[in-house]
């Protein structure tokens, strides 16, 4: 489920929200958007739109066969659409992507070709004999060679061979032959084999062995793929030896009857980009450009050229030229003829796809909706009596599934579901798939489609492009089952990973460009820090210091280079969760390369490519808190002998959401952000309703300041509930009048303007992307004269209009919402009931969420909950929980009315596991944890094999205080103990004991611990600090809340986040820690301007500014920001 701002501020959405008068909408937004808090957000390519380009007219036809973009990665120095313009601009016949090893760019290539209509080619440089991974090197080993597809046969049959050599080798080394590329009989007269570069077998030979050896190596050509399927490639980069190497390998063709062809060994699309190029190899080879100067090409030559530019340089080949031109055209074909469909489900005997779908949706529906009524026909209508139905709605459902051809995509994602069930993988369906009452009986939602009344043509339609998105949420600690059973179930040949494209941003472009200039790495890093992170390198120069010189010492020319190379792509990652899956071998579509992770094969494509293509993707997507909740109800289980799951949580429990209203929400899902604490005193959330509109209310980004939405104010009474027609009112009754999810959108239109679902669902998607302008406007039309046949008059019609278009983007769909809602209820009672449970379960799941672990510690702390430090008899590998010391406490079976700082006072206390001490590792410490008990240091030193670091770091965090050291002995000792072992006699160790040494203080605890661990349960930074923060009147977290708003206030601690949200219009966001609490701090864009580089790299402020208490909400506004002193290794989580 992808989410992405429009641009327009809050102010401006607020007020047409509002039926408000709003000023049109804002062209661009601040350059600042990075998604904030809203966990939606996420980044889409947009269609490629073509620019208008003066075509030349030139005499001679000319195709390019040999052109690299930059998903040759650090080899080409050109985007793929670039190629395409230029080759347009030149008045090329057709240009060919020939990539090493790989298609990474053809989906974009294609798409940018086609906006121009200019012919394609489709083929990969191949890499004959590499043995390893040729980073580093400046000459990289393996011999090139050149295949195009002649059509779709053949470019499945190469992507087969890229594949092949790919999972042969390992990532970045891929491993392939002649023999094996021409043991292929499908692909004989499918590809066309050109000769290749100068490390080419023909090329290479003739320079180095002279034209026997390249006459035999082109007969091996010749051989392998027959005389019409190969053809010996000229080209002139301006080197003094290019024509007679040209002549050479000419000769030697027309003595074997092999076509000659022009190319130009294309890198980059204008001269201008060989500065770039040069940079890019010197990053390939971890190389200054003056140590590599030496392998780099004299001249700027490898750039496309025009026919008549090329007739003219190789006039002495006549036609090489017009063969290129020829070739071209005859390899051409629309990338688009490759898109594949779903492998087919294994179905039981006597059933196809949709007869085993119906049998199972048949039986899931009597589960959640009881037995199908007598009087209710088979074929019966989505609506009865103006009553929705159940049974009416799953068969209108499932003739949709079945006229669109989907049933093989709903089984595949039940069988994933049901999977994850038998397994106790703790899963759910979500995204608009909750509108669908067939996922909800298929067990694939929880959401009742039918009993909240949603839209199922927000999930499915006939308009809309490709199947329908399901997204299954899986705990993240076991999300690699599900994926490596998908693997099994359909065979890796058919499935496979989405990949992500890991591109430059500004700073790494900085470090890398200042690296190819020779600059020390400690140079490199410094420069890369002073770029904000939002920024792109083109918008470096608006970083001014107050004096207006510029807030930074780049040269000019690391700068220059890094905007050229900023969003190229530098390798590939693997997608957070989408694998795709076909009825044929994946790799016939696109090549399947190894992943870093162990197992993972992931495809050469990102999941907009692979949407444009039409590749199916699921969306198996970790989530840390389906995780934290498993570990939570095993914890109770164990501990406290209660047992509980997901369903059987008591609900609509009055003290979880009184403490929701309270805001204390710190590691409850999705409501822990600075913005949904914002809102959550103001909204008053008491019912599961209300926080399904939680979730949704912060998806368009900030609520900033004093502003409130606009749902909000009419909740409260402070704005009367309107409609800007009557006809609006059965949409919008629910939110009081305002739009929040995208499926009132589409009721609006059905409601207004007659649409019907398909066209409301149309409607919706034209809107929320770019579309073309002649579907917006006849779409527009048909609104109008809907809204007139109704009776609404042209001037409310616009208005109607307006609030549809400016809400489009920043919906969220109410599905989603209520799936989230049921994880936000779950975890914040768990929060309320078991603290030390919730809290050692976060501690688990870790890394997930908004806060540090040392943040939730201290949350759990204030909230009467006992932290110990790991120890090593103790601890288990993970956090766990023990019995207190008990002395009173709360009665537990009462827990109602109990103050928050009691919550876990006399429950189980929180033991930090093994695990959380830094080097230990998951291995170690399981291994640790299986050997307990240990009689002394050196027993644990001998059975576990720890290392001297490791042992340390044992020390330090306090893990042998239980044998009765202190941390400064247990150091000394750890040195010593670094000599035992197994293959040691026991008690032969010396050194062991140490001297009189002194005793760690409190604060230096504190320190060990932060280091150790992350997580110092008995102290803070600032506690050390209170003393001097009094004398100078700093205000702490909590006493902040007793103070009157505009009070000037100071305010100190740790910074634990810096945000800028989307549609914050360059507001940046801090949150504090004291030892007290949190504190929100909002920064305006001029303070951020004269303090940044305080604001942006110090661990932690003071803050001096005027206090805001609206409704509950507490924001100091600054206008002072300085460092400080106290020592902490806590890192931020920053823009996240």
């Amino acid at each position: 489920m992808g989410w992405r701002n429009p641009p327009v501020t809050w102010s401006e959405l607020e007020g047409r929200l509002s039926d408000q008068w709003a000023t049109p909408l804002d062209k661009e937004r601040w350059p600042g958007a990075d998604g904030g808090d809203s966990p939606a957000w996420s980044r889409k390519r947009e269609t490629y739109e073509a620019r208008p380009l003066e075509r030349r007219k030139g005499a001679t036809p000319y195709a390019e066969l040999h052109c690299h973009s930059n998903f040759s990665f650090l080899d080409g120095a050109s985007h793929a659409e670039e190629l395409a313009e230029e080759a347009v601009r030149l008045g090329l016949e057709a240009l060919a992507l020939t990539d090493h090893d790989g298609f990474y760019g053809v989906v974009r290539f294609a798409q940018a070709a086609k906006a121009y209509g200019l012919p394609t080619a489709y083929g990969a440089e191949l890499t004959l004999g590499m043995t390893r991974p040729q980073m580093g090197e400046a000459d990289p080993e393996g011999d090139h060679l050149v295949v195009l597809a002649r059509d779709p046969v053949g470019y499945a049959r190469l992507g087969s061979a890229i594949s092949r050599a790919q999972m042969a080798g390992e990532k970045g080394a891929p491993r392939t032959s002649l023999a094996e590329l021409a043991g292929d009989d499908r692909a004989r007269d499918h590809w066309l084999v050109l000769t290749g570069c100068r490390k080419g077998a023909v090329p290479r030979a003739l320079v180095e062995r002279g034209p026997a050896a390249a006459q035999r190596e082109l007969a091996r050509l010749v051989d392998a793929f027959g005389r019409e399927n190969v053809a010996v490639e000229l080209w002139d980069h301006g080197d003094p030896l290019d024509s007679a190497r040209n002549d050479g390998l000419a000769e030697i063709a027309m003595r074997l009857g092999v076509d000659v062809v022009a190319t130009n060994n294309v890198h980059y699309a204008t001269p201008s980009r060989r500065r770039l190029a040069t940079a890019l190899a010197a990053v390939r080879a971890r190389r200054s450009l003056d140590e590599i100067d030496g392998w780099l090409p004299a001249a700027a030559g490898a750039h496309l050229r025009s026919g008549d530019e090329q007739a003219r340089r190789f006039a002495r080949y006549p036609g090489a030229v017009a063969r290129a031109a020829a070739l071209g055209l005859e390899c051409a074909f629309d990338l688009a003829l490759v898109a594949p469909n779903l492998p087919p489900f294994p179905c039981p005997p006597g059933h196809d796809e949709m007869s085993y779908l119906r049998e199972l949706t048949e039986w899931g529906a009597t589960i959640r909706y009881g037995p199908r009524p007598q009087n209710q026909p088979v074929l019966a209508t989505a609506r009865t009596g103006g009553k929705r139905s159940a049974y009416g709605q799953i068969e209108h459902e499932l003739r949709m599934i079945e006229q669109l051809g989907f049933p093989g995509y709903f089984l595949v994602v039940w069988d994933i579901v049901r999977f994850c069930n038998l397994n106790g993988i703790y899963c759910q369906g979500r995204g608009s798939a909750a509108n669908s009452a067939v996922c909800y009986a298929l067990g694939i939602t929880n959401a009742d489609a039918v009993g909240l009344g949603l839209l199922f043509e927000r999930f499915l339609s006939p308009e809309r492009d490709g199947p329908p998105d399901i997204d299954i949420d899986i705990e993240s600690d076991r999300r690699e089952e599900a994926i490596q059973y998908v693997y099994e179930r359909h065979g890796r040949e058919h499935a496979a990973q989405v990949a992500n494209v890991i591109t430059y941003r500004a700073r790494s472009a900085v470090r890398d460009m200042a690296k190819a200039l020779g600059h020390a790495p400690g140079q490199q890093d410094a420069w890369a820090k002073q770029i904000d992170r939002w920024h792109h390198i083109a918008d470096a120069d608006r970083q001014r210091s107050p004096d207006g010189r510029a807030d930074h010492d780049i040269p000019a020319a690391v700068l220059a280079l890094a905007a050229e190379v900023e969003d190229f792509p530098r390798h590939l990652g693997i997608h957070s969760g989408g694998m795709v899956m076909c009825d044929r071998p994946v790799a016939e579509v696109c090549p399947v390369e190894w992943g870093r992770m162990e197992g993972r094969s992931v495809l050469q494509w990102d999941k907009d490519d692979c949407a444009a293509v039409g590749l199916v993707k699921f969306d198996l997507l970790g989530l840390g808190m389906l995780s934290a909740l498993r570990y939570s109800f095993e914890l109770i289980a164990e501990h406290e002998d209660v047992h509980l799951d997901l369903a059987t949580i008591p609900q609509e429990d009055p003290e979880v959401y009184a403490m929701l209203c309270e805001a204390d929400s710190v590691g409850v899902f999705q409501v822990e952000s600075r913005a949904q604490m914002a809102t959550l005193p103001r909204l008053k959330p008491r019912r599961f309703y209300d926080l399904v509109v939680e979730v949704a209310l912060i998806r368009p980004g900030p609520i900033q300041g004093g502003s409130v939405h606009p749902y909000i104010r009419r909740r409260n009474g402070q704005e009367p509930v309107t409609y800007l027609h009557p006809l609006l009112e059965k949409s919008l009754a629910k939110t009081l009048g305002i739009p929040l999810f995208q499926e009132q959108l589409m009721q609006m239109a059905i409601d207004v303007a007659g649409f019907t679902a398909a066209e409301a669902d149309e409607l919706r998607q034209a809107m929320g992307s770019k579309r073309s302008a002649a579907r917006m406007e006849r779409l527009r039309g048909r609104f109008f004269a809907g809204m007139a046949e109704r009776g609404i008059t042209p001037e409310v019609g616009e208005r109607i209009w307006e609030k549809l278009a400016a809400f489009a983007n920043f919906g969220f769909p109410e599905s989603h919402s209520v799936s989230f809602a049921y994880l936000v209820y779950a975890s914040s009672w768990l929060k309320r009931y078991h603290p030390a449970a919730f809290c050692a379960a976060l501690l688990n799941a870790q890394p997930m969420g908004f806060y540090s672990p040392h943040t939730l510690v201290q949350d759990a702390r204030r909230h009467g909950v006992e932290v110990r430090t790991p120890d090593v008899n103790a601890s288990a590998d993970v956090a766990t929980l023990e019995l207190p010391n008990r002395t009173g406490g709360n009665d537990r079976r009462d827990p109602t009315g109990i103050p928050s700082d009691e919550w876990g006072v006399g429950g189980p206390v929180v033991r930090l596991g093994i695990g959380s001490v830094r080097g230990i590792g998951d291995e170690l410490a399981g291994r640790i944890a299986a050997g307990r008990p240990y009689a002394d240091p050196e027993d644990l030193a001998r059975r576990s094999g720890a290392t001297l670091a490791q042992l340390e770091a044992l020390a330090t965090a306090g893990a042998f205080d239980g044998f009765g050291l202190d941390r400064r002995s247990a150091l000394w000792a750890a040195g010593a103990l670094a000599q035992a072992g197994a293959d040691r006699l026991a008690g032969v160790v010396t050194g062991v004991e140490a001297p009189t040494l002194p005793g760690m203080g409190p604060e230096e605890e504190t320190q060990a611990d932060l280091w150790a661990t992350g997580v110092s349960p008995e102290g803070h930074p600032t506690r050390f600090v209170r003393a001097e923060l009094d004398r100078r009147g700093v205000v702490t977290a909590v006493a902040l809340k007793t103070m009157a708003d505009g009070t000037r206030v100071e305010v100190g601690g740790v910074v634990t986040h810096r945000q800028r949200p989307a549609t914050a219009s360059g507001i940046t966001f801090l949150n504090l820690e004291d030892e007290t609490g949190l504190v929100n701090v909002v920064v305006s864009r001029g303070c951020w301007a004269r303090y940044r580089k305080v604001a942006n790299g110090v661990p932690a402020l003071l803050v001096r500014g005027k206090l805001e208490q609206v409704e509950g909400v507490t924001n100091v506004v600054a206008d002072r920001l300085e460092p400080l002193p106290v020592t902490t290794p806590i890192r931020s989580r920053d823009f996240r």
